[in-house]
């Protein structure tokens, strides 16, 4: 059974960091595309980072320079670095693979 749990969110100032990570059990994260979604309230989900087989990152433009994906083999976790945050980076952050999505973790940056 595939399973992927998220953690590390939390609240954040502006300007501030916070580091997100998902752990995959049942599958291997070096052998699928993971992607990290965020939705916040109200409003639809929308893509965040991809890191894909190859190790090839994708990400969206509004947070390309301050976001930061990576993955951990040895640990089976793919991490989301998050830095000089904005307030508009609220939102539950959910971590995607292999046709499997997490429960999502929230950040919340606030004044």
């Amino acid at each position: 059974q595939v399973q992927l749990v998220e953690s590390g969110g939390g609240l954040a100032q502006p300007g501030g960091a916070l580091r997100i990570s998902c752990k995959a059990s049942g599958i291997s994260v070096r052998n699928y595309k993971m992607t990290w979604y965020r939705q916040a309230q109200g409003q639809p989900r929308e893509f965040v980072a991809s890191i894909d087989l190859f190790g090839a990152m994708k990400y969206a433009d509004s947070v390309k320079g301050r976001f930061t994906i990576s993955r951990d083999s040895a640990k089976n976790t793919v991490n989301l670095q998050m830095n000089s945050l904005k307030p508009e980076d609220t939102a539950v952050y959910y971590c995607d693979g292999a046709a499997v999505q997490g429960q999502g973790t929230q950040v919340t940056v606030f004044s």
